[in-house]
């Protein structure tokens, strides 16, 4: 590859961006020299940017989600209802439902969908640190697992909300995380199907997800 190119430095950057999802080696060349026709300090300031994306980004503690302090803005948002959780996905689904603007709860960030075909396993994602998290929100083991304090919520005004995917690995997670959180007597609900099945959260329109959120219904393990 780099005897194609008229300087090593050239290739190698080429590489590096074509690398990225969707990014031929012709898309990567042309962007190399659109960033080489910029001035240094654009460059500069757009590498280090993905730096700071690498080395300085965080995951809240409480629902996994992106942040830059010690917890995400919407776990330390005290006017959030605290006793809802909408488990999804990925940071994707997050950002797709606070477009909608018909969500006040919190949210727990699985990482991923239980995929055998994918080799991701429940152990691959964050199913753990929610029965942990609920664990602590009950008092049911004192502590959760990630050093919440217990806040001894009645398990009753406790909400989970299954906001995954409707296709057959969505679904195979909500009742994979269903039976983990069965024992804690908390409502388990999941969206509305104004999503068609198999639809994906981050294309759906904000109007049908906001919709789906707020007519959510009771999720039945079958």
């Amino acid at each position: 590859m780099i005897e194609q190119y008229p300087s090593r430095l050239l290739a190698n950057a080429v590489e590096a961006i074509s690398s990225l999802p969707g990014v031929g080696s012709r898309s990567a060349l042309r962007l190399a020299l659109h960033l080489l026709r910029q001035p240094r300090e654009n460059v500069h300031h757009f590498t280090e940017a993905i730096n700071a994306l690498a080395d300085d980004i965080r995951y809240c503690p409480e629902c996994m989600m992106l942040c830059d302090g010690e917890k995400c803005e919407i776990c330390a948002d005290n006017t959030r209802e605290h006793s809802i959780i909408c488990v999804v996905e990925s940071v994707r689904d997050v950002m797709s439902i606070e477009a909608t603007g018909q969500y006040r709860g919190v949210y727990h960030v699985l990482g991923g969908i239980i995929s055998p075909i994918n080799g991701i396993g429940p152990g691959d994602l964050t199913i753990r640190q929610l029965t942990d998290r609920l664990s602590a929100m009950t008092g049911t083991a004192g502590q959760g697992g990630n050093g919440a304090p217990e806040s001894n919520v009645a398990p009753g005004q406790i909400e989970v909300i299954l906001a995954l995917s409707g296709d057959v690995e969505g679904e195979t997670t909500s009742f994979y995380i269903y039976r983990q959180i069965e024992k804690f007597g908390v409502k388990v609900t999941t969206l509305a199907r104004g999503l068609g099945f198999g639809d994906n959260l981050e294309y759906a329109d904000s109007l049908t997800l906001g919709r789906s959120i707020a007519a959510r219904q009771p999720f039945k393990a079958e």
